[in-house]
């Protein structure tokens, strides 16, 4: 995952990097050494110039499922990984929501991230000059751009049936309901960000397969697959090119485990018959090869 991030940075060299959740296996449950050694392992993996950004969406294996996440695993997150929600950057706003907050229950965390949403969308509606002077405040406006969502869980839709593509879920899985709150946030979560945020864009993770779906008015959204051979056999992540007005998007993959897997065996059996040479227990295979060449032309 190192080398494949190290090697998309170089070869692609992006301006800003988001990374949509789970960053970590078990921060829901890590004690502070333990989380202290991963985080300095995700510094050291994933790396970066001054001058690309990094950002990242908390998932549920960072601060746990709804009932699981509490103040302090969420401080914990924050306090290495920046927790702005709304970032604008060469005119393209991009809002980043904490998904697993979204479950509707009213709880004070879940009430909060309503709050900052709310704000979020009424700092929009000012660029977009649809609140009077008088209801903007004094700062700075935001740029007049739909804003892309990014977030950990997708929006609600009943299943990855419709979902297609080499990297989209195995079909003895397609057909299986999706669980509101758990797979996918609820009806009412995914009604409210449509309404609220009026995205152009919507990118999600999650699911660890890839799918593309509309929304509402054709609002569209890309569950983007896991970056992870733990996942699946074919990681992939997405490049994109954006103003504030158009988007282009392509996927790129990373190889395949087998493939990665039997390379590395290759390359243990050289090394293998390298030393065996050396230390001249076989036959160079050149030498070999020449002395039955020479019995060849003899005959």
């Amino acid at each position: 995952m190192e080398r494949a991030f190290q090697t998309a940075l170089w070869l692609l060299q992006p301006e800003v990097v988001f990374i949509l959740g789970d960053i970590f296996d078990e921060g829901k449950w890590s004690s502070p050494q333990a989380w202290a050694d991963d985080v300095k392992r995700f510094q050291k993996m994933f790396r970066h110039p001054g001058h690309v950004q990094l950002k990242v969406v908390v998932g549920n294996h960072d601060i746990g499922f709804h009932y699981q996440m509490n103040r302090y695993r969420i401080k914990r997150f924050e306090k290495v990984f920046n927790p702005e929600r709304l970032f604008s950057w060469k005119g393209i706003n991009f809002v980043m929501v904490n998904s697993v907050a979204l479950e509707g229950d009213g709880c004070n965390i879940c009430s909060e991230a309503e709050a900052e949403l709310m704000d979020i969308s009424h700092k929009l509606n000012c660029s977009r000059e649809e609140q009077r002077p008088g209801q903007c405040g004094h700062g700075p406006p935001l740029p007049a751009s739909a804003p892309v969502l990014l977030q950990h869980f997708p929006l609600y839709r009943q299943s990855d049936a419709n979902c297609s593509g080499e990297d989209s879920a195995p079909p003895e899985e397609k057909g299986i309901p999706f669980k509101e709150r758990y797979d996918v946030l609820s009806r009412e979560a995914s009604q409210k960000l449509l309404w609220w945020l009026r995205p152009r864009l919507i990118l999600s993770g999650h699911t660890h397969s890839g799918c593309e779906v509309l929304h509402g008015a054709g609002v569209p959204e890309l569950s983007v697959p896991s970056f992870s051979w733990r996942n699946r056999n074919n990681p992939s992540f997405v490049m994109g090119s954006m103003t504030p007005t158009e988007y282009a998007l392509a996927k790129c993959y990373l190889p395949l485990e087998d493939t990665v897997l039997m390379t590395y065996c290759a390359a243990a059996g050289l090394l293998v018959v390298l030393m065996l040479v050396h230390l001249g227990l076989v036959a160079s295979p050149v030498l070999f090869g020449y002395k039955l060449l020479r019995k060849f032309k003899t005959v």
